[in-house]
């Protein structure tokens, strides 16, 4: 299943991104466009992957062309809290590719100069699809806690 949950903020801050279950070929267009999205509204993501069990080659290239249109829109995308087998796909990609990838949210949160979670869903209609779960699920601000 897929559903996408936005969350928005008072004050600027990268939009976190939660992925769970396997990003592959047949939802890999489907993440892609939706981070596409989330780059036009706010180029500075964080991609939390602490749910996600598997990724492919064709999920790494939706993270790249999430990462491109982040940059093209003067952000970036940071990738937080892979689990090992998500990790080791990464670390083998990003010696070429160079993601940026953090150990935890926290770490990539603070990479991104930002210290705070301001959270308010806006829920969507969730889409019939075998990918159980992609999640825009807070917006992380600078400044106060």
């Amino acid at each position: 299943m897929f559903s996408m949950d936005l969350g928005s903020g008072e004050c600027g801050g990268p939009i976190v991104v939660a992925l769970r279950g396997e990003l592959d070929l047949v939802d890999a267009a489907t993440v892609a466009a939706a981070l596409e999205a989330v780059a036009a509204r706010e180029p500075r993501i964080i991609v939390d992957l602490a749910g996600l069990q598997f990724i492919d080659a064709s999920g790494i290239a939706a993270l790249a062309r999430g990462r491109r249109h982040a940059r093209n829109a003067g952000g970036d995308l940071l990738i937080a809290a892979p689990q090992r087998p998500v990790r080791r796909v990464l670390a083998i990609v990003s010696k070429v590719d160079g993601f940026d990838i953090h150990a935890s949210l926290a770490e990539a949160a603070a990479s991104a100069g930002a210290s705070r979670q301001v959270v308010a869903p806006i829920r969507r209609q969730p889409a019939r699809m075998r990918w159980q779960h992609i999640a825009v699920t807070h917006r992380l601000r600078s400044g106060a806690r």
